[in-house]
C-alpha cells in the first residue's frame, strides 16, 4: 500500500506539471487570440482550449501514466476530449460573462482558469481510474 501511495503522489506531481504547461499554452493562445488578433473572447477561448488540450493529452498519457502503446480513440481520446469539452463549456460561459461584464483581459483569462480549475482534481482521478488504467 505505501508503494501505491507513493506512485499516486508521483503521478499527481507530474499531472500538476502537465497542467501547468497546459495552462501556459492555453493562456498564451487565449491572450494572443483575444488581444493580438482581436477575436471575441468566446472564439479565443475555444481555439485556446483546443490547442492546449493536445499537449495535455499526450503528456498526461506518456509522462504521467507511462503509456507507450497505441492510442485508443474509443477508450482514451474520446473520453479525454469529452471531459475537455465540459471544461470548455464552463470556461466559455465564464469567459463570456467576464467579457460582457468587465473590460479586462486579466478577468477574461482568469475566467478560463477558474473554468478548468473546478474540474482539475476530478480529471486526475478520471484519468487514473478509467482512461489510463492498466
Amino acid at each position: 500500500m505505501p508503494n501505491q501511495l507513493w506512485t499516486l503522489r508521483v503521478k499527481l506531481f507530474r499531472y500538476s506539471g502537465v497542467s501547468a504547461a497546459a495552462v501556459i499554452v492555453t493562456q498564451t493562445c487565449l491572450w494572443f487570440g483575444f488581444v493580438v488578433i482581436g477575436w471575441p473572447a468566446l472564439v479565443a477561448n475555444v481555439v485556446a482550449v483546443t490547442i492546449g488540450a493536445v499537449p495535455a493529452y499526450l503528456l498526461n498519457r506518456s509522462w504521467v501514466w507511462g503509456r507507450k502503446d497505441s492510442h485508443s480513440v474509443r477508450e482514451e481520446i474520446l473520453p479525454f476530449w469529452l471531459y475537455s469539452i465540459v471544461g470548455l463549456a464552463i470556461s466559455s460561459f465564464l469567459v463570456t460573462l467576464a467579457d460582457v461584464w468587465w473590460d479586462s483581459t486579466a478577468l477574461v483569462m482568469s475566467a478560463n482558469l477558474i473554468g478548468f480549475g473546478v474540474l482539475w482534481l476530478g480529471k486526475f482521478f478520471m484519468l487514473e481510474k478509467f482512461l489510463f488504467k492498466r
